[in-house]
C-alpha cells in the first residue's frame, strides 16, 4: 500500500508539473520565461517551503542583512528558479536566444587550446543564473558539452527532465557505475563535461563555502587530475531583462590536489553568490550539520 501511495503521489506531482509546463509552452518565449518565474515565485515557492529555506540560509550567511533586502532576494531567487525551469523546457528557443551571448573571462582561450590538443575539459558551476548556459552556448557553436546528471527522485518527472537536458547538449551521463564508465571514456577522448558541485554531498570533504563548513564532492577535481583535464569554473549570469545572459569562463584551476582544487571552486562560486545573491538557488540544504 505504501508503495502504491508513493507512486500515486509521484504521478500526481508530475501531472501538475506537466500541466503547468504545457500552459507555459502555449505562450511566446518572451512571455513564457517571466511567467515561469511568476508561477514559481507566487504559486509554488510559498507552499513548497522555498521561501523559508532561502530566508534561513541568508540569515546564516548574512545575519545582519535588513529584512527588506532578505525579502527582495527571496523573491528574486524563486523567480530565477522558475525562469530557469521554463528555459530548460524550451531547449531550442533557449539555445537560439543565448547562442551569441557575450563570453567574459580569460578561460575561453585555454579551453580552445586544450580541445585543439585533444585534452578533456571539465566545466564546473553551481545552481546559479542558468547553469546550462555554457552547454547551450558552446554546443550552439559546434562544441558539445556533456553533462553529469543526478536522476530525480520522482521517476515520472525524471523521464522528461532528462530529455530536456539532452536537448541542450549531449551526451548525458547518469550518476552510477555505468554512467561513470561512459563519462571516463568521453574524457579520455578529449570530450568536454559540465558538472555542478554546490549541493550537500554526504561523503564529501568538509570545506569552506561562504564562511561555513559544507560537505563538497571532490569528484570534479579528482577526474581532472586522473585524466589530465582542464578544470574550469563557468557561470551563466542572467541580465537585467531576465531573458539574456553573459557567459563567464574563468581561468582554469591549477592542478594541485583534490582538496585545494575543490576549495578553489567553492571560493569561485562564493564570489559569484556574494556579487549576485539573487541568482543562486539558496533552497538547497547546502550547510547540513557536520558530524
Amino acid at each position: 500500500m505504501a508503495l502504491r501511495l508513493s507512486d500515486m503521489v509521484d504521478r500526481g506531482q508530475n501531472l501538475v508539473v506537466m500541466a503547468l509546463l504545457a500552459m507555459l509552452r502555449t505562450l511566446p518565449y518572451r512571455w513564457r520565461i517571466p511567467l515561469g518565474g511568476w508561477v514559481m515565485r507566487v504559486l509554488i515557492a510559498p507552499f513548497a517551503g522555498y521561501n523559508t529555506r532561502v530566508r534561513t540560509h541568508l540569515a546564516l550567511i548574512w545575519p545582519d542583512m535588513p529584512a527588506q533586502r532578505i525579502t527582495a532576494i527571496t523573491r528574486a531567487v524563486c523567480d530565477n528558479a522558475g525562469r530557469t525551469l521554463a528555459e530548460l523546457y524550451s531547449p531550442q528557443e533557449f539555445k537560439a536566444r543565448v547562442m551569441h551571448a557575450p563570453i567574459l573571462g580569460a578561460g575561453l582561450g585555454p579551453v580552445l587550446a586544450a580541445q585543439a590538443a585533444g585534452r578533456g575539459v571539465i566545466f564546473v558551476s553551481g545552481h546559479f543564473g542558468n547553469h546550462d548556459i555554457a552547454r547551450a552556448v558552446l554546443s550552439s557553436q559546434g562544441k558539445p558539452v556533456a553533462a553529469l546528471y543526478r536522476p530525480q527522485q520522482n521517476p515520472y518527472f525524471d523521464r522528461h527532465f532528462a530529455a530536456t537536458i539532452r536537448a541542450i547538449s549531449e551526451p548525458l551521463f547518469a550518476r552510477g557505475r555505468r554512467g561513470l564508465a561512459e563519462l571516463v571514456t568521453h574524457l579520455k577522448a578529449g570530450g568536454m563535461l559540465g558538472m555542478l558541485i554546490d549541493q550537500h554531498f554526504h561523503t564529501g570533504a568538509v570545506l569552506d563555502f561562504m564562511g561555513h563548513k559544507a560537505r563538497t564532492s571532490l569528484s570534479a577535481a579528482e577526474l581532472a587530475l586522473k585524466y589530465n583535464c582542464l578544470l574550469v569554473p563557468v557561470y551563466g549570469i542572467r541580465q537585467a531583462d531576465g531573458l539574456h545572459f553573459k557567459l563567464l569562463i574563468e581561468d582554469p584551476i591549477p592542478h594541485t590536489d583534490p582538496l585545494t582544487m575543490t576549495q578553489a571552486l567553492n571560493d569561485s562560486l562564493s564570489a559569484q553568490v556574494c556579487a549576485r545573491p539573487e541568482q543562486w538557488f539558496w533552497v538547497h540544504r547546502r550547510w547540513r550539520k557536520i558530524t
